[in-house]
């Protein structure tokens, strides 16, 4: 996945918001907390994820990838993709849209309905 790729998929996905921080990596947030972080580097994209439990006990260790520096060494369960053969584009899509969940859903009700996230109930 290229950074464009990547920049284009994360603004795709509901209720998102884009800021250039961090010495120049491209952040991505939903209700103003971080899902996905594409740091600009020489070589292959370097694509940082938050996690489930159980998908980072899987991923952590696969070639290509690697506990994100700072968030994981923190206890954060959050996947960095820096180098071949890491996930293929598919993948790294679905991993991408679920840390935008993971995220969404620890938003509160109040800000998710506010975010047209979920249907306010009468």
């Amino acid at each position: 996945m290229t950074y464009d790729e990547y920049n284009a998929f994360c603004g795709a996905l509901p209720a998102t918001s884009h800021v250039v921080q961090w010495g120049g990596s491209h952040v991505w947030k939903v209700g103003g907390k971080v899902f996905a972080i594409g740091g600009w580097d020489e070589g292959a994209p370097r694509l940082t994820f938050k996690v489930s439990d159980i998908a980072y006990e899987m991923l952590k260790e696969q070639p290509g990838l690697r506990p994100a520096p700072y968030l994981a060494s923190r206890g954060l369960k959050w996947i960095q993709h820096f180098e071949e053969p890491g996930l293929p584009d598919a993948v790294l899509r679905d991993y991408i849209r679920e840390s935008h969940s993971i995220i969404a859903r620890g938003l509160s009700r109040k800000k998710r309905v506010e975010l047209g996230l979920e249907i306010a109930q009468i």
